[in-house]
């Protein structure tokens, strides 16, 4: 027979080691007062009261163990579905921005708040620079407050001008319209004032000299441009942009050299490709232009494509004698000796030197030296045509349109 506390011992092994075979019970001494009777049923009963315990909790911990397996494969199949669906809103923005943020809102992937959004345009993670740029130039209100506060992700304390474009104008790619670019350039001039009080008067000046750099890079880094501009000319264009003060020289010559030096990284995402530039031409035949400083009337084979006339010696050559950019260009019809003739010339501006270039005898590229280009049609018929043709084609450079404009208003504030 055994004792109370031997009893006790081997119901606490069976508690403590439950997958070891319990002892079988023992049967109740025959030499127990009824105290020790019932003080051994207690302990028996509590035995089995803590056998079932465990087994409960065994069951409750295998099943929130299924329950976390489950979930983990749940989480990982609404990863996957979330992934996928960020991937197909990427794509619907690349095509149509404004569709493709709706359709992320929608399945709550982005919050409809502009600091949401500027932060999935910040980041731009396949994202096309193009796309961002038109989304962020809409003149919607919702638009612009995300504009601000894309600017406003972007840190432009101590840097120098030239320094910050780089930073912003790498985050997106500018537009074509002249709105967009104005409200989009207006707000980084805002907060390059915001990161650097006191470096420039207003912020119409950091405007304008933004605009006077990205100028200044195309025209030292575009190869068809052959006269370079030096600093003592940068210098000078931007006489008296302070709020009619002038900027300190260091600061301008600093700015000219850091261009000079590293042109700015444009994202491109349409190919430029010129390689294609003479394929589908809008226009091409013969006709006769007036020559620049000589004035003789000379035959060549124009080509009008890309917003552009080339013209050429003979239809066979690889390159074209001179190239007219349309940009800010207009065109009538006038008067001369030889018939059908019409002009392309810079409105409001006639004697200004038409941004053009030409390739001399001996193979130089060089500047036009056209304050207009006078031609002239075989016939009056061909003449309309190609009018309409050029007409269609010309473009307006916003950025020159805009600095015109900024530099009028700052004019015209100093003067009242």
């Amino acid at each position: 027979m055994g004792s109370v506390s031997e009893l006790c011992v081997s119901s606490l092994q069976t508690f403590l080691c439950p997958a070891v075979k319990p002892l079988e019970q023992a049967p109740v001494p025959d030499d127990l007062t009824p105290e020790e009777q019932q003080e051994l049923e207690n302990i028996r009963r509590r035995k089995q009261e803590l056998l079932e315990d465990i087994q409960r909790l065994k069951d409750e911990i295998a099943e929130v163990t299924s329950e976390i397996e489950n979930l983990g494969s749940t989480e990982e199949r609404k990863n996957m579905q979330r992934n996928k669906q960020v991937a197909m809103g990427r794509k619907k923005f690349n095509m149509d921005p404004k569709k493709g943020i709706q359709f992320l809102i929608e399945n709550d992937l982005l919050k409809n708040t502009s600091d949401d959004i500027a932060q999935f345009l910040y980041k731009g993670e396949g994202l096309n620079k193009t796309a961002i740029g038109d989304y962020l130039g809409e003149r919607d209100e919702f638009n612009i407050q995300v504009l601000h506060a894309f600017v406003e992700l972007h840190e432009f304390t101590d840097l120098n001008l030239v320094q910050a474009l780089r930073q912003f104008l790498w985050s997106f790619r500018l537009p074509g319209e002249a709105q967009k670019i104005d409200r989009m350039m207006e707000a980084f001039a805002q907060r390059y004032c915001q990161c650097n009080p006191g470096v420039f008067q207003s912020t119409d000046t950091c405007y304008i000299l933004s605009f006077a750099i990205i100028m200044l890079n195309t025209s030292l880094h575009n190869p068809n441009v052959k006269d370079k501009p030096t600093v003592e000319r940068f210098i000078s264009m931007n006489r008296g942009i302070n709020d009619g003060g002038d900027l300190p020289e260091d600061l301008l010559r600093n700015l000219y050299e850091s261009i000079k030096n590293e042109p700015f990284k444009i994202p491109e995402d349409d190919g430029n490709d010129l390689t294609h530039t003479f394929f589908n031409p809008d226009r091409e035949g013969w006709l006769l232009k007036l020559g620049g400083r000589v004035k003789t009337w000379k035959r060549r084979w124009f080509i009008l494509t890309d917003n552009c006339l080339y013209y050429f010696e003979y239809t066979t050559d690889k390159e074209p004698r001179g190239i007219i950019p349309l940009e800010n260009l207009s065109i009538k019809e006038v008067e001369d000796k030889k018939p059908n003739c019409f002009e392309l010339f810079i409105p409001d501006n006639k004697d200004q030197v038409i941004k053009a270039c030409k390739t001399e005898a001996d193979g130089r590229v060089v500047e036009g030296n056209h304050t207009f280009y006078r031609i002239s049609a075989p016939t009056a018929e061909e003449k309309e045509e190609w009018m309409n043709s050029i007409k269609a084609a010309i473009s307006r450079d916003p950025f020159y349109e805009m600095l015109a404009a900024r530099k009028k208003k700052v004019s015209s504030m100093k003067r009242h």
